[in-house]
């Protein structure tokens, strides 16, 4: 890629070579296009919401996103509800029996179906904007915190919540909430002061008035951005003037002052053993307390500073603390995983830091024959033509392009939703995609350089809120699975459709199809849930074929080989299985590959593989990807055991053959081209691969707080 002055226009292409051998046997060489003007930015993080219980986080990001990651499952993104221009979510928090409640500026509380990934419902809490939310420890209460001073409460019930009293009323918005671990008392941090209400009765009965100095400096105001309430009385506040404060709650007085930082402390969470708590600042810096003995002899404990964590360049706005991580989010978009040491068992990969950046789904499609892309935004699409070249070269080499890729579409979705899956066919010549409330397909038809656009009207209403849109290979047929657990599909004619047929469900389940896979002959179509399983279907009897066995960690992509039919399934925890469909059963390389076991650094790589796809002349490859690599595994070759160096797709040119053929492996690894958003083949010599820069993202994120250097 050459940083010229147009960045978005000039596209070069790479030749790229993975392992060449003389004998034909090897991955031969490709070229690359080596793409970077997908301008996609990810949304800032604003809340996070640990559940112990089932181990999983929940993220709600600046747009209104929520997204689920399952922590046992290698922190996979297993679920997300798609954002809203209207939903500026400013409190998260889960409940009893698994429920995940939100509340934002709208003043609407939100609770979400994790089935079903839609909105349960919004209940409007009549106080203003909601700056704060949190269940009651039983998790049968729901406590907010508004912009008119009011705090109210709200009993859980199984279908719904329903308002049940007013706190007494405080003189300026309530910013954050805490309950007592026992339920009777609650802490709520307001604009100079911290209330503590008795909870049976909603009366204040103490206040804390915070100071308001700053560096030896006297502030407007000092806003309490956190709170939190310990088992022996103690509250935790985390304010606009840099300090961390802790208080005990009976007497109102302040008991130590911790000056952490030059500019706002805006978040604070808690260990569930309570000997230790993080906050983030709007420096971008976490700090960890931690309970410890005054003396060696003493039973006295006081909380100390321990350890400072610059993971982040912007605003700590969230974080949260499980067990055995300190977790946060902010500005920068980043939600960072950092394993506590002294907590984790084994010092083996679950001790490393996590930083997940990009979404763990697709959001690039690809038109092969017609060398187009799609890219998908929130409110828009882009399809863009890539550039070609006449030149030739050696492996390694930049090409020269001899035409630029063009930016031909611009598609902009009406309303304040935002797309949640989108898709263009194989040949290019349809584009289908999918808001909470409308389900859009447009026919393009290209003329020479122009290229037109319509719109197929009454598209039925039970296609919206789809989780995955699909085109068959040959563009005759459309797949849509929707949040309800439906498969539908719908024939293509040059003006439009036929009427959507339905796959029979599966008896008494109903749960969303997040991942669909058709099969390059059209017969197949395989679907995985939200949860655990693969269902197959029959395209032509729209009947299940057969169920792939369960496995315990969730599906991050499934692809039908063609020819054999074979689908090839990539989990969480990094498995790769191969199933035949015809035969119902895990083919010989899959068996062979779970008896042998995969190398130990491919199982320690901590982002999932996000697509697969097939050589069209060579039945033995797989190519697949992750943000950091892609990888083609040549089933032909012997698998690397554990004491074999994975990462070598180039060894020594001086080697004989024989040796290199002796030492070789089914794994051929690049790490050239990442981060990685998207990589497919376009025939059997071309490679695409989009790239997303993390420095592209920075820069179009808003500037951080200057920090004053020593000696400056």
């Amino acid at each position: 890629m050459s940083n010229g002055a147009n960045l978005t226009r000039v596209r070069l292409l790479a030749a790229a070579e993975l392992g060449i051998e003389k004998n034909g046997r090897g991955m031969g060489e490709f070229n690359v296009h080596r793409v970077r003007f997908f301008n996609y930015v990810p949304s800032g993080i604003r809340c996070v919401a640990y559940n112990n219980q089932s181990n999983r986080l929940a993220v709600s990001r600046t747009d209104g996103t929520v997204e689920i990651y399952n922590l046992s499952a290698n922190y996979f993104q297993e679920k997300f509800f798609p954002g809203h221009e209207s939903r500026a979510t400013e409190a998260l928090c889960w409940a009893k029996g698994q429920r995940l409640f939100s509340a934002g500026l709208n003043g609407e509380i939100i609770e979400y179906d994790l089935q079903a990934l839609t909105i349960k419902y919004a209940v409007d809490a009549f106080g203003g904007p909601i700056w704060s939310m949190a269940a009651s420890p039983s998790g049968s209460q729901l406590l907010v915190g508004c912009e008119d001073g009011s705090v109210k409460l709200f009993q859980i019930t199984p279908d719904k919540i329903q308002f049940e009293r007013n706190f007494d009323r405080q003189k300026s918005r309530i910013l954050s909430l805490s309950w007592h671990p026992a339920g009777t008392h609650v802490a709520a941090g307001s604009i100079d002061y911290i209330s503590v209400f008795d909870s049976k009765s909603g009366s204040a009965i103490g206040k804390m008035l915070v100071d308001r100095q700053y560096m030896g400096v006297s502030k407007r105001k000092c806003i309490i951005w956190g709170v939190a309430f310990l088992s022996d009385g103690t509250v935790i506040s985390v304010d606009s003037a840099g300090k961390v404060q802790i208080w005990d709650s009976a007497t109102g007085t302040l008991m130590k002052n911790h000056l952490v930082s030059n500019a706002d402390v805006q978040s604070i969470a808690v260990s569930p053993q309570e000997d230790s708590f993080v906050v983030g600042t709007a420096e971008g810096t976490v700090f960890h307390f931690q309970l410890v003995s005054v003396t060696s002899s003493s039973s006295e404990k006081q909380w100390v500073r321990t350890k400072p964590f610059q993971h982040h360049t912007h605003d700590v706005r969230a974080v949260a603390h499980s067990p055995t991580a300190l977790i946060s989010g902010g500005t920068d978009t980043h939600l960072v995983i950092r394993p506590l040491m002294e907590k984790v068992e084994v010092k083996n990969y679950d001790a490393a830091l996590r930083k997940i950046t990009f979404p763990h789904r697709r959001l690039v499609s690809c038109a092969k024959k017609k060398q187009l892309l799609l890219f998908q935004f929130a409110h828009h699409l882009e399809l863009w033509r890539l550039g070609s070249t006449v030149a030739t070269g050696k492996n390694g080499d930049t090409l020269p392009l001899s035409k630029n890729a063009d930016h031909l579409l611009h598609l902009k979705t009406k309303g304040p939703e935002n797309i949640i899956c989108s898709c263009i066919s194989p040949c290019g010549g349809w584009i289908a995609c999918s808001t909470a409330s409308r389900f859009f397909l447009y026919r393009l038809n290209y003329e020479h350089d122009n290229i037109s656009l319509q719109r197929v009207s009454k598209m039925p209403v039970f296609l919206r809120s789809a989780l995955q849109i699909l085109f068959s290979e040959d563009s005759t047929k459309l797949f849509v699975a929707s949040n309800q657990g439906s498969l539908r599909v719908i024939r293509l004619q040059e003006g439009g459709f036929t009427h959507p047929r339905a796959f029979q469900p599966q008896s008494g389940t109903v749960q969303s199809m997040c991942l669909l896979a058709v099969s390059p002959d059209g017969n197949w179509l395989a679907a995985s849930g939200s949860s655990a399983g693969v269902h197959v279907y029959n395209v032509k009897q729209l009947k299940l074929h057969c169920t792939v066995p369960a496995y315990n960690f969730p599906v991050t992509a499934l692809a039908i080989a063609p020819n054999t039919n074979n689908l090839v399934i990539a989990h969480s925890d990094q498995q790769v299985f191969e199933y035949s469909i015809p035969d119902k059963q895990y083919t010989e390389w899959s068996r062979t590959v779970q008896k042998q076991g995969f190398h130990h650094l491919w199982l320690q790589r901590d982002t999932p593989i996000t697509h697969i796809s097939f050589h069209p002349k060579r039945p033995m490859h797989i190519l697949l990807h992750d943000t950091y690599m892609f990888c083609l595994i040549d089933k032909s070759l012997p698998l690397p055991n554990d004491k074999t160096l994975l990462y070598n797709p180039l060894p020594p040119t001086n080697e004989s053959d024989v040796i290199r053929r002796r030492t070789a492996h089914a794994f051929k690894i690049s790490k050239k081209y990442k981060p990685l958003l998207f990589v497919d083949l376009l025939d059997e010599k071309t490679l695409v691969a989009v790239e997303r820069p993390l420095d592209d993202i920075v820069a179009q994120l808003p500037p951080p707080i200057k920090k004053k250097k020593f000696g400056t």
